[in-house]
């Protein structure tokens, strides 16, 4: 799942009746071929895991995977796996499943790194129940690297499939329910809210992984944070 608007209309996501509308397999399954090549967003994040896995052999398990574009720019010792809700290409590290419906897993296996990037914007009312459900996929010391759009920006431009549109404090808030964010900072700045696409812009904006004050909140296109998993509260005797 992803976004590809750089310029899409501000559109609701919810019916009339309130209720929230989801995109199943056969939307994503055309929308997602559009990932087929990394964009900057995923070449960062890209980096990110191999820092984080500090050339260890891990397993990572990439929650919306999409055309699993980003096990192209991952380091031979990550051993990649991905979920999505339309997988074209079958293979034994792939699930298909409709993450909304059905819970994230990957038979009993736990991960050391869980990636969801341009996700969470699509899970309606389930945010809370699929951040659980992550937190039960990975191991204890594992690292958790989420995505989340900036819906504060300046230029707000809303892509119409969303269906969990909320200010970054209460995205965070629910987040730090079940991680600890041990860092976040902007996936990127521009002035449009899209990604950057000129190719200055990428290589000025790749190598920085920093808030700046006062213009992040208003430029920053979504945010990365860096998260590991809030050991379970010990039980009284």
């Amino acid at each position: 799942m992803d976004n590809p608007a750089n310029g899409a209309d501000a559109l609701s996501a919810e019916r009339t009746d309130g209720t929230v509308r989801y995109y199943k397999r056969d939307f994503w399954g055309e929308e997602n071929l559009k990932f087929v090549t990394p964009h900057f967003r995923m070449v960062k994040c890209a980096r990110l895991v191999n820092k984080a896995a500090r050339g260890r052999q891990c397993d990572l398990v990439d929650i919306g995977c999409g055309p699993g574009a980003l096990s192209r720019l991952l380091d031979p010792n990550i051993s990649y796996y991905g979920i999505d809700i339309a997988i074209h290409h079958p293979a034994p590290n792939l699930i298909e499943a409709d993450l909304v419906q059905e819970p994230i897993r990957f038979g009993d296996r736990l991960f050391d790194i869980v990636v969801a990037q341009g996700f969470f914007e699509y899970v309606g009312t389930v945010q809370e129940v699929k951040f659980a459900e992550i937190k039960e996929v990975m191991h204890p010391n594992g690292t958790f690297i989420a995505s989340y759009t900036n819906f504060g920006h300046r230029d707000r431009n809303i892509y119409w499939p969303y269906s969990n549109m909320q200010p970054l404090a209460n995205f965070r808030s629910s987040l730090e329910r079940y991680f600890r964010i041990h860092r976040s900072f902007p996936a990127s700045h521009n002035w449009g809210h899209g990604q950057p696409v000129k190719p200055l812009m990428k290589a000025l904006q790749g190598p920085v992984n920093a808030n700046v004050p006062l213009l992040s909140p208003i430029l920053a296109v979504e945010y990365f944070f860096i998260c590991s998993p809030r050991p379970a509260p010990a039980r009284s005797a």
